[in-house]
């Protein structure tokens, strides 16, 4: 690790370009040619939604993770949506899943018609406790949802067990945990569907809106594929009230192009959170993420310890813009506690504690050795500064 003598002074670093919280440049260069041609080729096939593109995808993308079916769709909310409706969850049903996570995960749930029912988490891996699972089982509950958070996986033996015991379906939410294993498993294969997103800062993103839906079950599969497209096998033909959530060629073609990098740029991404940690280790009030197994770090997430407020981490993650540093809060505010679910839920101790701690710091695979230095002595100097 270099000395604090070596390190850049945040001062001197007023004129320095802004550090992004992701910058997507050095990707879209090194594959530029072949990104170029992918979407050249697409062009001139003038099949733009579905098509050889999206199956041949769909293939390579299902080999990889060890799964049956791959199904593109629109987003990764899309994929929970669907995937919820392929397991027959609706009005009056109950699903279980975290606080802690973005908001379409309870929201795919409330949009089926279904109540979310928040489990709170674990405070090292902001990860659904499954230890406080059972406890919320009810008779109307019919799923559970975990969520790999920051792209850790969740314990799913300790999900999975439950889920057998009270004859439960298990949804897994992988909008960031792509690439992910548990215990030498790929996320998305362990429960009866997995739900993925490929927004554009995701570990394996497009550009644009894409998602995927897995699963080993056959009937799910033909559920999900009719579900994506107006709910209908043969065109004109349609069973079901469904969607139009298909995934568009040029994004699939994207996607094809990018795939074999991923186990790549998520062992990049590793490494840069190994720097992290060792540059962070001796600072004070600054708890850093556990380095697991299987973990691809979607985000390199850090909390300002326990005596710190929202207030005071806002404080320092102001110091850090002000440097030229610029972070993101994942997530400022539980989903239990949005004004859409306003007042219709108990306390969650430990999602609340941490929404006010959290703070992600710039990421992405080929982030430089001195860029995190910059980041980590602007981070000191910030919580010099505050009050």
């Amino acid at each position: 690790m270099p000395s604090n003598a070596n390190r850049p002074n945040p001062a001197a670093q007023h004129h320095a370009p802004a550090i992004p919280v992701l910058d997507l440049a050095p990707e879209i260069d090194s594959l530029w040619d072949e990104l170029n041609a992918a979407l050249q080729r697409v062009l001139k096939s003038g099949q733009f939604i579905l098509g050889p593109e999206v199956k041949a995808f769909e293939e390579e993308v299902a080999t990889y993770l060890g799964v049956r079916h791959a199904i593109g769709v629109n987003s990764g909310t899309d994929a929970l949506i669907i995937g919820l409706r392929a397991l027959d969850i609706g009005p009056g049903d109950e699903v279980i899943t975290t606080p802690f996570s973005f908001f379409a995960t309870a929201e795919s749930i409330s949009n089926v018609g279904a109540k979310p029912v928040f489990v709170d988490v674990e405070e090292g891996s902001f990860n659904l406790d499954p230890g406080l699972i059972e406890e919320k089982i009810a008779p109307r509950t019919k799923a559970i949802m975990p969520v790999h958070l920051f792209g850790r996986p969740c314990e799913m033996d300790a999900v999975m067990a439950i889920a057998e015991r009270h004859r439960l379906r298990v949804i897994e939410d992988c909008a960031q945990s792509f690439g992910a294993r548990y215990r030498g498993r790929q996320t998305g294969t362990l429960g009866d569907v997995g739900a993925f997103s490929f927004f554009p800062s995701k570990n394996l993103g497009t550009y644009g809106d894409g998602g995927l839906i897995t699963t080993n079950d056959d009937r799910l599969a033909e559920l999900a594929r009719m579900l994506r497209a107006h709910g209908s096998k043969k065109k004109y033909h349609h069973e079901l009230l469904g969607y139009n959530s298909r995934l568009d060629s040029l994004q699939a073609a994207i996607l094809r192009v990018k795939l074999p990098h991923i186990d790549s740029w998520n062992e990049q991404r590793r490494e840069v959170v190994g720097r992290y940690n060792e540059l962070l280790a001796d600072v004070s009030g600054v708890i850093t993420p556990e380095i697991t197994d299987g973990h691809v770090f979607h985000q390199y997430t850090i909390r300002l310890s326990a005596n710190r407020d929202s207030a005071n981490r806002d404080e320092v993650q102001a110091g850090l813009e002000r440097q030229g540093v610029n972070t993101m809060v994942y997530y400022p505010i539980p989903q239990d506690r949005l004004p859409v679910y306003n007042g219709q839920y108990p306390a969650n101790p430990v999602s609340d504690r941490l929404a006010r701690q959290v703070l992600s710091l710039p990421i992405w695979p080929s982030l430089s050795a001195e860029c995190q230095e910059r980041v980590t002595a602007a981070l000191q100097a910030a919580l010099r500064r505050r009050p």
